[in-house]
């Protein structure tokens, strides 16, 4: 019975060992580094939306404080954008 499972354990071992070399060889690849530029590059779009936004409507509150635009102009310019 000790064999059986000592045996079990080492077949889980091998196949979880199988599937991260096979994982890290499709990520070794052409193929693995187009996915890779390609998530950074989807992620840093993604920043700089987030970046734009938030200056956008830090810019608004900031016109709103000072006066120098009503708040009911820059819902109407961020409506634009």
């Amino acid at each position: 019975m000790k064999r059986l499972v000592w045996m079990g354990i080492g077949v889980a071992i091998g196949v979880i060992a199988f599937r991260k070399l096979t994982e890290a060889q499709a990520n070794l690849g052409p193929e693995g580094l187009n996915r890779a530029v390609s998530r950074m590059a989807d992620g840093l779009y993604d920043f700089a939306d987030a970046v734009r936004s938030g200056m956008h409507e830090r810019e608004t509150d900031l016109r709103t404080a000072l006066g120098v635009e009503s708040p009911a102009v820059s819902a109407q310019d961020a409506a634009r954008h």
